[in-house]
């Protein structure tokens, strides 16, 4: 039976000649699971808000789209506000109350629930997603991840029949991100709640989806199932590069037969078509380190006197002409540690020195001028013009000299971005200030792959021209391929740093796709690219 029923639909934005949705036809069936995906700005959250009618963005609109065999416009308000329940790509534009239980309880509440119904819910979707001990917090406190699973839950209290989420994992680590995966496969395995979800990151939503959808500027190039779909993309690798570890290792190395998806599949495909006499890569060991041009010694952290600390006497140093990558858990300090490298937070303990000099003896903003900048986790938060074009005119960037196309986005309002397209937009900003320490948190957060690859040569070029680079990210697979060193934070500090490869070979849950498919079979392979490279160094694959 089919949930939902999308004929012909186009859509264009005001002031815009070309259709941002364009005669997009598709339905889905009842206890479904759908994964859309697609480069950034490709249409997948415009397509999503369209399927829910609170949210359907000014515009002229073509086509239709019906819920349960009724034009969503016919629906009553209570229907379509509660049976179509949607997760949006920043979860600080869907929470609106102060505190954790209220916001559980908003939805219901305007609903006319009754007091005590609320209550059960509410409760009931807290045990679920281990919201528990922090449930009466302020919604402010919460980290980007805490908040992404907030949402999810005041959703699924209105018991949706229909659950559309945009980019939900987006701010989540590695761990939290498999978390909230795993309860959407329960929730569509075990209570048959029909799931759209749109994602960039595929590793783990691809193997558990019924059917993949694909677009490229507006329309819809392919739908199918997973492996079907997958089968097809050889001839377009801008779109192939985001998919399973597993299924791009099958097709670079001209695999034929069933593509796998899991790391189990892709580790049996290992195991039975290529030699592995030749184990281990050889990569150089780092070299000596240099001057340090972020220094963190003893350094302590609270947001409030009565709140635990958040930086826990953290040392770091991060040298001269170095990419690091911080990762870690939601809510274990990364960010807060680059706000205080940037002087936006005032550690009670400790010292920070930004080239060897303590922060408070950088004079009159002098801190920021060709010295430090940084792009914040909410991008939305560097934009303050009409246009793009008046933002990156106001900071001196020539759109013409960056190293990614922004042309076709020049004359739109920075909110009218999509989620990755802000992305790169903010960081266009940031770079103007020609900084030689630059801080970036989350960088790749609402990026399709080969937006990643752009900005990963990005970075690696602006390490070559002398410039050093501190990433906070919860992309792993980014951190493998970039990173110089790799720091873990846990507590409040560091744990363990390494070179990529001995990083997170040491991992067993924290470490990258290729790693789990190869482990036992390779020794340091954490990328595609090591993976491949030990396969054909072995001779590729059985009938190459």
């Amino acid at each position: 039976m089919e949930i939902l029923d999308v004929r012909d639909l186009s859509f264009t934005y005001p002031l815009c000649d070309e259709a941002a949705v364009s005669g997009v036809s598709f339905s889905v069936e009842k206890g479904s699971f759908s994964v859309l995906c697609g480069a950034t700005g490709s249409g997948k959250s415009t397509l999503l808000r369209l399927l829910k009618r609170e949210l359907s963005p000014l515009g002229e609109v073509k086509g239709s789209v019906s819920f349960c065999g009724r034009p969503l416009s016919d629906l009553d308000e209570r229907t379509s506000a509660a049976a179509i329940g949607f997760v949006m790509q920043q979860p600080e534009q869907q929470i609106v109350t102060d505190k954790v239980w209220h916001e559980l309880a908003f939805g219901l509440e305007n609903m006319g629930v009754p007091p005590a119904e609320i209550s059960r819910r509410t409760a009931e979707v807290a045990s679920f997603f281990g919201i528990g001990p922090w449930y009466e917090k302020e919604t402010s406190q919460l980290s980007g991840g805490q908040k992404q699973l907030l949402s999810l839950a005041s959703v699924l209290a209105m018991q949706p029949e229909l659950l559309i989420l945009d980019e939900p994992t987006a701010q989540l680590d590695p761990i939290a991100a498999s978390e909230f995966i795993a309860a959407l496969k329960k929730l569509n395995s075990e209570l048959g709640l029909t799931i759209i979800l749109a994602e960039h990151r595929l590793e783990e939503v691809v193997p558990i989806c019924d059917r993949l959808l694909i677009m490229e500027k507006g329309s819809l190039i392919a739908d199918g199932p997973p492996r079907e779909v997958i089968s097809g993309l050889k001839d377009r690798p801008q779109i192939l590069c985001g998919m399973p570890a597993a299924s791009r290792l099958f097709t670079e190395l001209g695999g034929t037969g069933e593509c796998p998806l899991t790391i189990r599949e892709g580790r049996r495909f290992l195991e039975t078509s290529v030699d592995t006499r030749i184990r281990t890569l050889d990569r150089q060991a780092s070299p000596s380190p240099k001057e340090a041009a972020l220094e963190f010694s003893s350094v302590f952290f609270r947001y409030s006197k009565n709140s635990p600390d958040v930086l826990c006497g953290l040392d770091l140093t991060v040298h001269t002409g170095e990419i690091l990558c911080i990762l870690g858990g939601n809510g274990s300090g990364k960010t807060t540690s680059l706000a205080a490298a940037a002087g936006l937070l005032k550690p009670y303990a400790g010292s920070i020195r930004v080239f060897g000099k303590k922060l408070k003896d950088y004079k009159n903003r002098s801190l920021y001028k060709n010295c430090l900048a940084m792009l914040p986790q909410d991008v939305q938060t560097v934009f303050l013009k009409n246009t793009l074009r008046e933002e990156l005119s106001e900071c001196g960037c020539d759109p013409a000299e960056l190293p990614y196309d922004l042309s076709h986005l020049l004359d739109k309002h920075p909110y009218d971005l999509s989620g990755g397209e802000q992305q790169l937009a903010a960081l266009a900003k940031v770079l103007a200030a020609k900084p030689r320490l630059l801080l970036l948190d989350e960088p790749t957060k609402g990026l399709d792959p080969a937006s990643k690859q752009k900005i990963m040569a990005v970075v690696r070029q602006l390490k070559d021209s002398g410039v050093t680079v501190c990433i906070v990210t919860h992309d792993v697979e980014f951190a493998a391929s970039c990173a110089d060193r790799c720091a873990m934070f846990f507590g409040g500090r560091i744990v363990s740093q390494a070179p990529p490869n001995s990083f997170f070979s040491a991992n067993t849950f924290y470490t990258t796709a290729v790693s789990r498919m190869t482990r036992g079979i390779f020794d340091n392979a954490v990328t595609l690219a090591d993976a491949l490279e030990l396969c054909r160094k072995n001779g590729g694959a059985s009938w190459s």
